[in-house]
């Protein structure tokens, strides 16, 4: 050692100097030689702020960030016309999207909290095979001009609360019977989703070309053609549902562990179980009535979420999801429009993205 490495006095709790902070290298096997212990891996100067070092607090900013930047480029870039016309529809289709990231994404994670399975997605207890249906016996039974003429609040909150009400009672049938169980349930929210699509796709056949055409419209993903009038109330559901989740984000947590464990630590599991899946029906069925079916979106903001927050403390990957669904739809809807230039459904990509992933991850057996 140098005479001037001699005279340095080290801070208190400073790490041994390395060859990156200005010190000599340690020969190897010294310490564990007059301490007899492993020093372990050494610390070659301060912690790098790479992602990989980012605390999840932090990975929420940045993607906060890149949120907010997508989407304020997707209202004031690229206006052609009357600024406050394209700024109106630009406002309405971003509070579709705030809706659509945070009911896809905050539902999903939540359903797989309670399920315990990351495969599975709140779809599959059939709230788009009954919206499908829906949709699909008021065109033959009051034919497509009829559909187009009822268009409003009444009715998107008459849906809603259909779904919600066929939801609750199944939930409260099943768990409220003696062999009733959460796998159960979701094997019946399969059969009758499966019910629900053969009964749509039968009626379709009997439609004649107009009405099927403009049934297919209906059923389509949507975000840019929402009526500005619906958000209003979109946001108040979004606001309530999300302070209730907020409020319960340490029970999930401990829903996280399993029945055993949650009961063990003093948690009612199956009161909060179906207050979950409540809300879960409520999220699901508002999106699904007010911009039509998506069935794999949640899964990708989900799926990406656990990925890019690094914890599983809900506090965290609640709001992770809902700003990589908003990162997503803003940024997707913006490189479509101005870099392909192309005019389509930005949730026929998604879901053909979703799927593709959703193939990938269910043949990864054991890697979940």
């Amino acid at each position: 050692m140098s005479m001037l490495d001699s005279n340095r006095t080290p801070a208190p709790d400073a790490a041994p100097a390395g060859p990156d902070a200005g010190g000599t290298t340690p020969e190897p096997g010294g310490e564990r030689a007059v301490t007899g212990r492993d020093p372990g891996p050494a610390r070659l100067g301060p912690p790098r702020l790479g992602p990989a070092r980012l605390g999840p607090g932090q990975r929420l900013v940045l993607v906060g960030a890149l949120a907010a930047a997508a989407s304020c480029c997707l209202l004031f870039l690229f206006i052609r016309g009357s600024f406050a016309f394209a700024i109106d529809q630009r406002l309405a289709m971003l509070g579709t999207m705030l809706v659509v990231a945070f009911t896809q994404g905050v539902g999903t994670v939540v359903f797989h909290t309670v399920t315990h399975n990351r495969i599975l997605t709140p779809s599959i207890m059939g709230f788009d095979s009954l919206y499908t249906f829906m949709q699909t016996i008021l065109v033959w039974v009051f034919g497509g001009v009829f559909l187009a003429s009822v268009e409003g609040i009444p009715k998107l909150i008459a849906e809603t609360l259909l779904m919600v009400v066929f939801a609750t009672l199944l939930y409260r049938w099943l768990f409220s019977g003696r062999f009733g169980s959460l796998y159960v349930l979701l094997l019946v929210g399969v059969v009758l989703g499966m019910a629900f699509d053969s009964i749509s796709v039968f009626v379709q056949r009997l439609l004649n070309p107009t009405d099927y055409d403009m049934l297919s419209v209906e059923l389509m993903g949507r975000m840019s053609s929402v009526d500005s009038d619906y958000l209003p109330l979109a946001f108040a559901v979004c606001a309530a549902v999300g302070l209730v989740l907020w409020r319960r984000r340490f029970r999930l947590d401990v829903l996280l562990l399993g029945r055993d464990a949650a009961q063990n630590l003093g948690i009612d599991h199956k009161r909060e179980l179906t207050v979950m899946l409540v809300l879960i029906a409520v999220m699901v069925a508002f999106s699904t009535a007010l911009a039509g079916p998506m069935t794999f979106f949640g899964f990708v903001v989900a799926t990406l979420a656990y990925q890019v927050a690094g914890t599983h403390r809900h506090q965290y990957v609640m709001p992770m999801a809902f700003l990589l669904g908003l990162l997503t739809l803003t940024a997707g809807q913006f490189v479509l429009e101005h870099v392909f230039y192309a005019s389509g459904f930005l949730t026929v990509i998604i879901e053909f993205a979703g799927g593709t992933l959703f193939l990938l991850l269910l043949l990864r057996k054991g890697k979940l």
